[in-house]
Parts: C-alpha cells; sequence; structure tokens
C-alpha cells in the first residue's frame, strides 16, 4: 500500500467474481485507482463494464475477491461487516438512483434518521444542520411532506441533503439522475457541483456525459480494467458546452 499524499481513496489491483453463474463472472480485474482529496471523480464505461461494481466495492457496499481498499489510509478490506457498516454511517454518504426512502416518515424525517443513528448523542446538532441542508437545497417548504407528495428532483435534493447529514469524507453517486429528466438533472447537478466547490471528494458513476463534464476528472472502464482517465480541470459554466463536446469525442474514441 503506498502513502499517496491527499489520497481519500485508494485501491489496488481490485477484483470482482461472481460465482453464482457458470462460469464465474469476473466484473473486475485488477483495478488501481486513487481518488484525490476534494476530488470529482466520474466512472463512466458501457453496460457490464464494472462500473457501479467498482462503486459497491470501493464504498464497502460490496467486498472485492481480492485486492485492498484504504479510506484515508484505514483498510477497509480488513473489517468485519459491523465494522464496515459503522464507517458507512460515519464517514460516507450515498445518492443512488431510486431514493430508498421509509414511506412511513416524511422528507425531514427521512433525511435525520441516519444523521441520529451516526451520533445518537448529538440530536440537537443534527436537526440543525439537516435544517440547514434542506434550506440550501430548497426543499425546506416540503420538509413535512411525505415521499409521495413531492416531485421526483426534489427526492433526489432530499437524497442529496440525508447523504451530507453526517459530514461524510466521501460522497458516492450511482446514477444520481438516471431517473429525471433533463430539467431535474440539471438541478440535481447544480446540487452536487455546489457540494464539490465546498471541498466534498465525490465518486460518481454515469451514462450521461453532460452530467460527467461536471466532474474534475473521467475514468473509462472496459471489461472490468481501468481503460483510460481523462482530466477535465474546475468546471466553468461559460465553458459547458465545449467541455461536454470534448468529453464526448473523448468518449466515442473509446466505443462509448
Amino acid at each position: 500500500m503506498s502513502n499517496t499524499i491527499n489520497a481519500t481513496l485508494e485501491c489496488q489491483n481490485l477484483t470482482k467474481t461472481f460465482n453464482a453463474t457458470d462460469p464465474p463472472a469476473k466484473v473486475l480485474n485488477g483495478v488501481d485507482l486513487t481518488v484525490k482529496d476534494g476530488e470529482f471523480l466520474v466512472v463512466m464505461g458501457a453496460s457490464g463494464s464494472g462500473k457501479s461494481t467498482l462503486l459497491y466495492c470501493i464504498s464497502g457496499m460490496d467486498r472485492p475477491t481480492s485486492g485492498s481498499v484504504h479510506l484515508q489510509g484505514q483498510d477497509l478490506t480488513s473489517l468485519s461487516d459491523t465494522e464496515m457498516s459503522q464507517v458507512r454511517l460515519t464517514q460516507m454518504g450515498f445518492i443512488f438512483q431510486q431514493g430508498y426512502f421509509l414511506g412511513n416518515l416524511n422528507i425531514r424525517d427521512n433525511i435525520l434518521l441516519p444523521a441520529l443513528k451516526a451520533a445518537p448523542r448529538a440530536t440537537d446538532a443534527a436537526i440543525e444542520r439537516v435544517d440547514n441542508l434542506m434550506e440550501r437545497f430548497g426543499i425546506a417548504e416540503v420538509r413535512l411532506h411525505g415521499i409521495t407528495e413531492v416531485s421526483g428532483g426534489q427526492l433526489q435534493r432530499a437524497s442529496i441533503c440525508r447523504a451530507l447529514a453526517s459530514e461524510p469524507t466521501v460522497l458516492f453517486a450511482d446514477e444520481p439522475t438516471g431517473a429525471l429528466n433533463s430539467s431535474m438533472s440539471t438541478d440535481v447537478m447544480d446540487s452536487l457541483t455546489d457540494i464539490h466547490a465546498s471541498g466534498t471528494t465525490i465518486v460518481m458513476v454515469t451514462h450521461d456525459p453532460v452530467c460527467a463534464a461536471r466532474g474534475d476528472r473521467v475514468i473509462y472502464l472496459r471489461d472490468g480494467l481501468l481503460l483510460d482517465s481523462r482530466e477535465l480541470g474546475a468546471w466553468s459554466e461559460a465553458h459547458a458546452t465545449k467541455r461536454e463536446d470534448e468529453l464526448l469525442a473523448w468518449l466515442r474514441e473509446h466505443g462509448f
């Protein structure tokens, strides 16, 4: 394990094989990856390339078959399931295509619940943080609504608030705009861009080049291997179209 300076996440020779199929399916084939502190990293690739599997393995939601994953120097692959659950609860935030909210709780309580579980003795601080997040992302007015009483975009912003409520070290997003229309997608990506600008490290899987162009760096997977990487630099709305066009051209070079 190298002691890379200013690295939030490092994985080395990461492999993942699913043995339930015949023959077994090797989805990751030895991925080496470093995510720098404060970086917005985007993972892309064709369907079946291993991008979501990579996200699950580096976030501890699934265990790799071999290789190592370190979060700020801590070896996640050596932790027990209970220890890994605590790391996810206190150091990681997650945004998925679907919100996975509890139907018997209102929007505010859905956001608040994991923050209270992460720090049960800091209830007042958690409540204040959640209320501030809901104001910041424009959903304070629907805080008492049920999850079926708000739009898809509002639900995804609630997901972002929930992911940030425990002040995570790194935020993982798996196709966060996949179920949204273009206007709602832009809204959510504006929120993620704002979060990144405040210093949060983000790792996002997406199939959408427009969303991917918001990142600092895009990596491209093929057949479970890290095929290539492209540095994009800091996001600028003034240069968005040029940035998106250049990224799409690069992706097409790789058969996207």
